[in-house]
């Protein structure tokens, strides 16, 4: 009986010693979430249930956790209309403001809060706030030229119909080369559409310096000098754009169907593996192939259509796709 007893005994304290290094267990995943580990099965399968505050397991089904905080909003929203009118957060962060958008802005309407309107006396004294809320946006010089850029290249960017995410891009790198001094004794358009030209590269959406210098107002000379000295110096490792980069947008902008689009950019893979691109331009290549691949499907174009959107001259789509032919072994009836 004696040793029933012992055993009894060994057995209970076994049981709470488990429960209390069950305990410590679950207090340590609690306190380092990021390394929540099932202290029941050992699974990594835990999923917050935010409605009842809850952490569980998927596999066991074991409640870790029942006491975390929700950081979320306080209020509910059950469409899109309460979600967007409730939500008291502004506009997120952005590069291409010279104030990266953290500051206030007085609207333009004569309505307030609730959406009434202002009374007449008001308007005066609201029209005098909008215009000291402009002049104090801008603090000094430094800032004012970095506005100017940044108005700059949105203009181009929103000429040339560049997303969003490159835009950011742009305004990264230009804000980089003035934090390094790289403007002065430059112009400031020069440098944006340097900026925007880089970016283009960084982004994979390949803009030649020819549709650059078409919405800036300097040179193509001067944009690819002022960018071979940005790259320099702030280290950019940017890689030559091939010819099958422009086959989308050249596509895109001939109306022709996604096989012909298929079919140059195969051309343009075996011209790369005999290193027939090499040394050529690659709006000439792409444009060639482009008009090789159109009249190969039965949607020809002529080359003065592919010429006009590629940016080259008929000469060279000539001179180009008679060599991919020749070399590719393509037969063509013209």
């Amino acid at each position: 009986m004696q040793e029933i007893e012992k055993l009894k005994v060994l057995q209970s304290d076994r049981e709470s010693l488990k429960s209390r290094t069950k305990q410590k267990e679950r207090q340590k995943n609690a306190e380092n979430p990021t390394e929540t580990v099932c202290p029941e099965c050992g699974s990594h399968l835990l999923v917050n249930d935010h409605e009842r505050a809850e952490l569980v397991c998927q596999s066991c089904g074991l409640v870790i956790d029942n006491e975390f905080i929700d950081r979320g909003p306080e209020w509910r929203a059950f469409n899109a209309d309460q979600r967007t009118n409730r939500a008291r957060t502004g506009a997120p962060m952005t590069l291409t403001i010279h104030d990266k958008g953290l500051s206030t802005m007085i609207d333009w309407r004569n309505r307030d809060f609730y959406g009434r309107a202002i009374s007449y006396k008001n308007r005066a004294q609201f029209y005098r706030l909008r215009k000291w809320q402009r002049r104090i946006r801008v603090s000094n010089a430094t800032e004012r030229t970095l506005a100017f850029a940044l108005s700059e290249l949105d203009r181009m960017a929103s000429a040339l119909g560049l997303p969003r995410n490159l835009r950011e891009t742009a305004a990264k790198v230009y804000r980089d080369a003035a934090d390094k001094n790289l403007i002065r004794g430059r112009s400031i358009e020069g440098v944006v559409a340097a900026a925007l030209y880089a970016a283009c590269r960084q982004c994979s959406v390949p803009r030649t310096l020819n549709e650059i210098a078409e919405v800036s107002r300097v040179s193509r000379k001067e944009i690819g000098r002022t960018y071979r000295f940005l790259s320099r110096e702030l280290g950019l490792r940017l890689l030559p754009t091939t010819p099958s980069d422009y086959v989308p947008r050249f596509c895109s902008a001939l109306t022709l169907k996604s096989e012909v689009q298929n079919r140059a950019v195969e051309i343009l893979r075996k011209a790369a593996e005999r290193e027939l691109t090499n040394g050529k331009g690659p709006t000439g290549v792409a444009a060639a192939a482009i008009y090789l691949s159109s009249v190969m499907s039965g949607e020809r174009r002529t080359q003065h259509d592919v010429a006009e959107v590629a940016g080259v001259t008929e000469v060279t789509i000539r001179n180009r796709y008679k060599e991919l032919a020749e070399k590719l072994d393509i037969e063509i009836i013209l």
